[in-house]
């Protein structure tokens, strides 16, 4: 069986060579993460090109997801790059503030601050690391008292607790940076800091006008990191193609021991509704400088694909980490084992399950053959990826083969869990189209003689959303 669970890796200073790339792609890489918080849209480009030319030198099929900053809600910086704040000292952030920070207070890049709280509340910062207390809001000027002190350095993220941060979603820079992502025809955009489906749907308005001189529309992920988020999971699925479980500001907004519950909770959620699922965040944080993870990251990535979830993302391990290669090794060895032993409950799946539409139900039909039959492929003939996009929503030890005329299409499938994506000459001849789907298989050493195997199209040939046959075939 090929690793279900997908793999997306962030591009950065360690991992941006032509030597290194090769090395990761090989080792199980399935989607690049470029991340526009850092960086200029030349830099991008460049990756973006890279990435393209290193996966074809391979000869994998690697999607490429633009990863949007968001609202830049942080302090401003220091005159001497950091300061120490010690339990119950006063601080002031000061949004009027143009001098660099001292021990006494720093300027903030987020200038709404002084209007999103008040006395009482509860601010986070680096993290978490550091929890003021606001004491008052005097124009311009948030007086706080350090309730838990530490290191405080240039630029620090800023978190209110329980959320309440006016902040939208698409900044100025996303949307340039949409552009600049259109360009080179990106396969996902991540949006950073929706609150509701509204901010997902401007999102998708924006993407489909910057890619119109290229045809171009990528699918949308919702990074779900704010308390805002949660009670609009569902409507906010509805807008995007996916979410992630961005852990990170989620954790420091609703603390941390709520993350699990909600992260098993979200994964749910987008399987059931045939959305795709990233879970990320300090996934293998030890590697960053350690050569091996630690019991519990292991545990964690292991629990993520026992869960369900499409892919398990890596950050500052690829991007900046001793160790990006090894790292993507350690994650491919971890879910391969953590599916060697899960369990296929795909006929409780279908009980009391009703299908609106035909070519869902011709893809649930040759899921429950496939499992019953002990077929050893199933093959999906698609044009968006739909089809198998439904099949990959449930858990069965049958591999699913997307097979598509579109590149598109076949690099959005890259994301899918346990989807191998594979492109074929167009077809209006059915018969041709199975005849080539079984070649490539049987010449791939997927097929034998004697093996049977179940595949979907639609007739007439190449329409979206036009599968409407089902076949059960064995190799002759």
């Amino acid at each position: 069986m090929p690793r279900a669970t997908k793999i997306v890796a962030t591009l950065g200073p360690a991992s941006s060579s032509p030597e290194v790339l090769e090395r990761m792609l090989r080792a199980g890489v399935d989607v690049v993460r470029l991340n526009f918080s850092h960086g200029k849209a030349q830099d991008h480009i460049d990756r973006a090109t890279l990435v393209r030319e290193v996966a074809k030198k391979v000869g994998k099929v690697v999607a490429i997801m633009a990863d949007l900053q968001g609202p830049k809600i942080r302090v401003g910086k220091f005159a001497e790059g950091s300061v120490t704040l010690e339990n119950g000292q006063p601080f002031v952030l000061d949004a009027s503030r143009v001098e660099p920070g001292d021990l006494h207070g720093v300027g903030l890049d987020y200038k709404e601050l002084p209007r999103d709280v008040r006395a009482g509340d509860i601010l986070l910062l680096n993290d978490g690391l550091l929890v003021l207390t606001v004491e008052s809001v005097k124009g311009e000027a948030v007086n706080t008292i350090v309730k838990v002190g530490g290191e405080l350095s240039n630029n620090k993220g800023i978190n209110k607790q329980g959320g309440g941060l006016t902040a939208p979603a698409l900044t100025a820079k996303d949307m340039e940076d949409i552009r600049t992502a259109a360009s080179f025809q990106c396969d996902y955009i991540a949006v950073s800091f929706p609150k509701n489906s509204t901010d997902m749907e401007m999102a998708r308005q924006l993407c489909n006008v910057a890619g119109e001189p290229w045809k171009h529309r990528p699918a949308l992920i919702a990074k779900i990191e704010r308390t805002e988020a949660i009670p609009n999971l569902e409507s906010i699925l509805k807008a995007s193609d996916g979410i992630m479980v961005a852990r990170g500001d989620l954790a420091v907004e609703v603390g941390n021991a709520a993350v699990p519950a909600l992260q098993k909770r979200m994964i749910k959620l987008a399987r059931e509704m045939d959305k795709v699922v990233i879970t990320a965040t300090q996934m293998m944080e030890s590697m960053i400088v350690n050569p091996v993870p630690t019991r519990a990251e292991v545990s964690d990535v292991a629990n993520a694909v026992l869960d369900g979830t499409d892919a398990v993302m890596l950050s500052a391990e690829t991007a900046a980490g001793k160790y990006p290669v090894e790292t993507v090794e350690q994650m491919a060895a971890i879910a391969l084992a953590a599916e060697g032993a899960e369990d296929v409950t795909l006929d409780a799946d279908f009980t009391n399950k009703k299908f609106g539409r035909i070519d869902q139900s011709i893809a649930m039909g040759a899921l429950f053959t496939a499992h019953h039959l002990g077929c050893k492929a199933i093959i999906a003939l698609t044009e968006s990826g739909s089809t198998a996009l439904w099949m990959s929503r449930h858990k069965i030890h049958v591999p699913i083969f997307g097979m598509t005329a579109q590149p598109i299409s076949q690099r959005k499938m890259a994301l899918y869990r346990n989807v191998q994506p594979l492109l074929i000459r167009s077809h209006t001849d059915r018969d041709e189209a199975l005849k080539q789907a079984e070649s490539l298989l049987v010449e791939s050493g997927v097929l034998k003689p004697g093996d049977t195997y179940a595949i979907t199209c639609g007739e007439p040939m190449g329409y979206p959303g036009g599968t409407n046959m089902l076949k059960v075939c064995e190799v002759g």
